[in-house]
C-alpha cells in the first residue's frame, strides 16, 4: 500500500483549512448555549477513544503505523473495535469537530465531512484491501458485523 500522507498530517491540513475558513469567511459564525461544554465533551470522548484503540493495538503487539501495514500481525476485533473498525480515525474526526466548534463557523462541519470522505477513499479503502488480503474471511466477516466509523 502506498500511503501519500500520514493521517496525522491529513488532520493537521484539514484543521488548517478550518482555521483559514473561519478566519476569512465573513459569514457562518455561530454560537449557542452549551457550545463550550459540547466541545470539551467531544475532546474527552476523543481522548478515551484514542486511548482505548491504541491500548488494544499495543496489547495485541501489532503496529499502529498506517504506513507499515505489512507489519500487522493481529486482527484486533475486541474492545472498542467491536463498535467501530476505525476508532483512531474516529478520534481524529472528533478532534476536527471540536476544533470546528471552537472556531464557531458552521462551514467547518463541511470540512469535517470532507475529512471523512478523504479518509474513506485514500486511507481506509486501501487499508481494508490489504487487511482482506492478509486476514481473508476473518476480516470480511468482521466488516459485516462492525461499521467503519460508528
Amino acid at each position: 500500500m502506498s500511503l501519500k500522507l500520514p493521517p496525522v498530517v491529513v488532520v493537521f491540513i484539514f484543521g488548517l483549512f478550518m482555521y483559514v475558513l473561519a478566519r476569512f469567511l465573513p459569514f457562518g459564525i455561530f454560537d449557542f448555549f452549551g457550545r463550550t461544554m459540547l466541545l470539551k465533551g467531544l475532546l474527552v470522548v476523543m481522548l478515551l477513544v484514542l486511548a482505548a484503540s491504541t491500548y488494544k493495538f499495543f496489547k495485541a503487539k501489532t503496529t499502529v503505523d498506517p504506513k507499515n501495514l505489512e507489519k500487522t500481525n493481529t486482527l484486533v476485533t475486541t474492545g472498542i473495535y467491536k463498535f467501530t473498525r476505525n476508532p483512531m480515525y474516529l478520534a481524529m474526526l472528533l478532534l476536527l469537530i471540536a476544533w470546528g466548534l471552537f472556531l464557531s463557523n458552521a462551514f467547518n462541519m463541511l470540512l469535517a465531512a470532507a475529512f471523512v470522505s478523504y479518509m474513506n477513499a485514500y486511507q481506509i479503502l486501501p487499508e481494508e484491501k490489504m487487511l482482506t488480503q492478509k486476514f481473508g474471511k476473518e476480516y470480511t466477516s468482521y466488516t459485516k458485523k462492525v461499521r467503519r466509523w460508528f
